[in-house]
């Protein structure tokens, strides 16, 4: 490990941090260290990170902005690299868009309908970054990814790169062909419409408005928990399983919203894992619904 942190001082690669806490990188702030954790400037400074990781090889993977995930309390072991700054880029051309997997998805939305294109309005309050979203298929309000992404640049477990056309990707609910090979989408290319530019913020907003007051986002969390197993609906199972408000140790099921899980005093990721085990034990003795989780779950235990 220490002739590959060498050898990233000797590219000029300079956001390096050793036994970095992933707690301060996940939206939940949980999560043990990160052996090293890594923020590439560019996507040419991404290819030689990989390629270093590979010639040492190292275990490895990718993060966006932190949601949608939970770390185990042991961290991470190896390398992660985290899409960040450098990676958050974004051209216009007409009707296309080509953003970096690294730009905040929320972000990318606001901008978009405010230049009166149309496509992003059901992404006003989903939070993450826009490779996350594209891993996921990331969707709300009757639309998702699948519906506007023309193409994505994904790279792949074994350092390769390569775009894939949206047919290539495999969309389903909440999935894509990246979880099964462990991609990580580095840009994407979106097709939107022009549109009326008031009518375009006007949704998008009211999106944004209906995540903010009823979902809760006043305390740390990594959004929706669960998949919702149509034609169910997770939070509503939660909430009639008389779950809401349940909590071990800092971690809570939300009050506002039976589908999220939220920090409220310095949860550990046990006291998370714990509430998920209770939640899928107790929904199906009394449904018979296996519920399944949305959130990826990564690391080792302490």
């Amino acid at each position: 490990m220490k002739r590959f942190i060498d050898q990233l001082h000797e590219e000029n690669i300079e956001n390096v941090y050793i036994d970095e806490p992933l707690a301060n990188h996940t939206t939940w702030k949980i999560g043990g260290p990160a052996d090293v954790l890594i923020k590439p400037a560019t996507i040419e400074e991404l290819k030689k990170v990989v390629d270093l990781v590979m010639t040492h090889q190292l275990p490895w993977r990718m993060i966006g902005r932190g949601s949608n995930m939970l770390v185990r309390d042991g961290g991470i072991r190896g390398v992660v690299i985290k899409l960040a700054e450098g990676l958050d880029h974004l051209e216009l051309n007409g009707e296309e868009i080509r953003v970096g997997g690294g730009y905040s998805l929320i972000k990318l939305a606001t901008i978009i309908s405010k230049k009166g294109l149309s496509g992003l309005e059901f992404a006003g309050g989903i939070p993450g970054s826009v490779g996350g979203a594209v891993f996921m298929n990331a969707g709300a309000h009757g639309s998702d990814i699948s519906n506007i992404l023309k193409e994505a640049h994904i790279l792949f477990p074994d350092g390769s790169m390569k775009w894939l056309t949206n047919d290539e990707m495999d969309f389903s609910y909440r999935t894509s062909k990246l979880q099964k090979e462990k991609g990580v989408c580095v840009e994407a290319v979106f097709n939107l419409t022009s549109g009326d530019r008031d009518k375009i913020v006007k949704e998008m907003q009211k999106n944004k408005d209906y995540r903010r007051e009823s979902q809760p986002w006043n305390y740390p969390c990594a959004g929706s928990v669960f998949r919702n197993p149509l034609p169910n609906y997770a939070g509503q199972l939660v909430e009639k399983a008389g779950l809401k408000g349940y909590q071990i140790g800092g971690a809570q099921i939300s009050e506002m919203h039976g589908n999220f899980i939220v920090n409220v005093a310095d949860a550990k990721a046990e006291d998370v894992l714990g509430l998920i085990e209770h939640v899928k034990r107790t929904v199906y003795d009394r449904f018979q619904v296996r519920m399944e989780t949305e959130v990826e779950i990564v690391g080792q235990q302490s």
